[in-house]
């Protein structure tokens, strides 16, 4: 599947944001329009620019999390992928996604799938299994 970019996304330096990640996934995963029978614009994310939920949502739809299209100049999204629910499922719990956060803490980066087993860890952890 290939993705095509807002323009503005190649001029600027973005790295990833997992809490804006784990935002947008929420939002799109609670919102009663996102439910793939329509395309919906999301650009207001409080604390970020345009441009950085531009870009995350892209990364996002390159990742396979949602079904988006980048292609102008508003990003749309019709809803999220199973993978995208997976992933949202392991992150939901706040206590949960606070644990894995501070697992990972003074790493200078982890993986999106690192962060889904460490999750997935930390959920086994509360549920007392191995």
């Amino acid at each position: 599947m290939q993705v095509q970019k807002c323009s503005r996304e190649s001029e600027l330096d973005m790295k990833r944001d997992m809490d804006l990640i784990r935002e947008l996934l929420l939002r799109i995963e609670e919102d009663p329009n996102t439910d793939g029978t329509k395309w919906v614009p999301i650009t207001d994310v409080d604390g970020h620019s345009p441009e950085e939920v531009t870009y995350h949502l892209v990364i996002l739809t390159e990742a396979g999390f949602i079904k988006g299209n980048m292609a102008g100049s508003t990003p749309i999204v019709s809803r999220l992928t199973w993978e995208g629910h997976e992933f949202v499922d392991d992150i939901k719990d706040s206590g949960v996604w606070e644990s894995t956060k501070a697992r990972v803490a003074g790493l200078s980066g982890v993986a999106l799938s690192v962060i889904a087993d460490i999750a997935k860890a930390e959920i086994k952890k509360k549920l007392g299994l191995p």
